[in-house]
């Protein structure tokens, strides 16, 4: 029943969507790392809820560090962050402890834990428990950057609507996503996205998307053949994103519709170093780095809280029964969960760079 994850650098999570507070425990840390926490409040902020395309459950979001840091900076110790649920309301949630929601962990979490699980919100396997997560992955994050190691995302498709790829370098991309709350490349289908889930909102339904990442500034030669490859290591993160359901590298299902000799990347040189004339590899070959940039998409299924009647089941009485989700819930979440892939990422890479080098590469 691990809610751990990372082999040198390692994050551990706990507390409820509607318990007294959520938090994380990041160990593997170099000391003396520097804790921006105005660093740290910014990256969080692009996971809350703000207007008519997010939920109405406004959380403060004030990270509380109780462990692991010291004038600061790191101390190499397990470092701890708590998150106050300052908004939970059980309220909604009475009527239905043991009512199935479609497409949620409650009848998975009843046969796994047997009724003993905090239902409510979703409990354990709420995506509140990503506030904690995005705080403690802003220290390694900030850490990479510091290295020229950084990492973007947008909103490469939202429904039927869609933004325009990354460019070839996708170096300036990601600068002009940095500070965006709403990540889209194009301002016209930005604002196309946000009028589809605001009228999906409305409706009492919801809008999934896919997410597409890059990350520029790595070394050929990270990662490890075979079971711990840099897309089984991001693959095995960004599934542990509640509403993730599917992740491609590269070309990814597409390279199917070409040719080897279309598909392959071919090799040249470029001011010195080695690079790859096209990009279909998504960075990565044999399961390792190789200098380009790391291209990936996150597919986002639609919230799965929706105010539309729907069918379902009582697992304690065993009998059909119907449901209409009462509460506060986003109508899209796929411009909130960038956060969480960016910081995801950001783990990940930095767990595999500290295997490679050793945990006190981070601070340099």
């Amino acid at each position: 029943m691990s809610s751990t994850f990372g082999k040198a650098i390692k994050v551990t999570l706990f507390g409820e969507s509607h318990g007294e507070c959520v938090g994380a425990c990041i160990e593997g840390l170099a000391p003396g790392l520097k804790v921006d926490m105005d660093y740290m409040k910014a990256e969080l902020a692009k996971r809350s809820a703000r207007g008519s395309i997010s939920t109405q459950r406004r959380e403060a979001d004030e990270p509380q560090i109780v462990s692991g840091i010291l004038n600061g900076y790191t101390e190499g110790t397990p470092l701890t962050i708590l998150i106050k649920n300052s908004s939970a309301d059980r309220s909604a949630y009475a009527a239905m402890d043991h009512i199935a929601r479609p497409s949620h962990a409650d009848f998975t979490a009843q046969a796994k834990y047997l009724g003993f699980q905090d239902a409510a919100g979703g409990g354990h396997f709420s995506g509140r428990l990503t506030a904690p997560l995005v705080a403690v992955c802003s220290i390694v994050r900030r850490a990479l950057e510091e290295k020229d190691i950084f990492i973007g995302t947008h909103i490469n498709r939202l429904h039927d609507i869609s933004d325009r790829a990354f460019a070839k370098d996708p170096a300036a991309d990601i600068k002009a996503l940095s500070a965006e709350y709403f990540p889209v490349l194009d301002p016209e289908a930005a604002q196309r996205m946000k009028s589809a889930i605001e009228k999906a909102g409305a409706a009492g339904d919801s809008l999934g998307g896919v997410l597409e990442t890059a990350v520029t500034g790595l070394d050929a030669g990270i990662g490890e053949p075979w079971f711990d490859s840099v897309e089984s290591e991001l693959a095995h993160a960004l599934f542990s994103i509640p509403a993730v359901k599917g992740v491609e590298f590269g070309a990814g299902f597409a390279i199917t519709e070409l040719l080897g000799s279309q598909a392959n990347d071919p090799f040249g040189i470029k001011d010195g170093r080695i690079v790859t004339l096209t990009n279909n590899s998504g960075g990565i070959n044999g399961g390792i780095t190789n200098g380009m940039p790391v291209v990936f998409r996150t597919a986002v299924k639609p919230t799965a809280s929706i105010a539309a009647k729907q069918q379902t089941v009582d697992f304690i009485k065993g009998e059909t029964a119907e449901i209409q989700i009462a509460g506060r819930h986003d109508p899209a979440i796929v411009h909130r969960a960038r956060a969480v892939v960016d910081s995801l990422t950001a783990l990940v890479i930095a767990d595999l760079y500290a295997r490679r080098y050793g945990y006190m590469w981070l601070r340099g």
